[in-house]
Parts: C-alpha cells; structure tokens; sequence
C-alpha cells in the first residue's frame, strides 16, 4: 500500500525520465489521470492512455524529450504531503520559475494549475510544482 500516490505518481515519472525509457506505466486514479491531462495540456508529455483492466485501471504516458534527449520535464516537486498538508489562497499562489513552471492545485472546482486557480479566483491545496 503507497502512503502517498501522488508522490508515487511523481518518483515514476521522474525515475523513468532519468532511466530514458519512453513509457511509463501508473497505477490510475481520478487524480492522478487528471494530473495527467494537466501534463499533456501544458506540453510536458507526448501523449497518454487510461487503460482499465480488473483492478484500478493504469495510465501510460510517454514522456516527451528534446533533439539531444534531455527530459522536457525539468523537475517534479511534490509540495504538500500527507504529514503537512499546504494550502494556498488565491493571492498567495506563488508562480513557478516566475510563471515558466506550472503549481497544480486541487480546488474546489477540481484540480487545476496555478494560472487557472488565480483566474478563477479559488485557493486550495497546492500538490506539486513542475517545470
């Protein structure tokens, strides 16, 4: 049993960028999958696939790298844990690499990125920053 899967979700992706494979493959949650669709939406992953099969479904996602093979995911940076919940409002949502990362934030209007938190003016806890 993990703890904590969105860290999980994270150390996968980056193991997987460090060890150059081109997929990985995550054990899928609505979370998660929507971790996902933040990812390719933002242009860090290729592509993806939830894939259900007996149990909880998986999520394949290919990982995007540049002409000299270097990750396009630079770092993943899990922020708030299970031990020290954070939680931000919308003024004080920090930018990310002065607005070139992306902090993903679960809202009360779902999980969304920084920039979408800020326009719609809602606070929540901040999981992770990606750049």
């Amino acid at each position: 049993m993990v703890t904590d899967p969105i860290a999980d979700y994270l150390t996968r992706v980056r193991n997987a960028q460090m060890a150059g494979h081109r997929i990985v493959e995550i054990p899928a949650s609505n979370l998660k999958k929507r971790i996902t669709e933040i990812l390719y939406e933002q242009g860090y992953i290729l592509k993806y696939k939830f894939e259900d099969d007996t149990k909880q479904g998986l999520i394949k996602i290919a990982l995007k790298y540049n002409e000299a093979k270097q990750p396009a995911i630079r770092s993943l940076e899990r922020v708030s844990r299970p031990g020290l919940r954070q939680y931000a409002k919308p003024a004080e949502i920090k930018r990310v690499i002065n607005g070139l990362g992306v902090a993903i934030i679960s809202t009360s209007k779902g999980v969304l990125t920084d920039k979408q938190a800020k326009a719609q003016n809602v606070g929540g806890e901040v999981l992770c920053y990606i750049s």
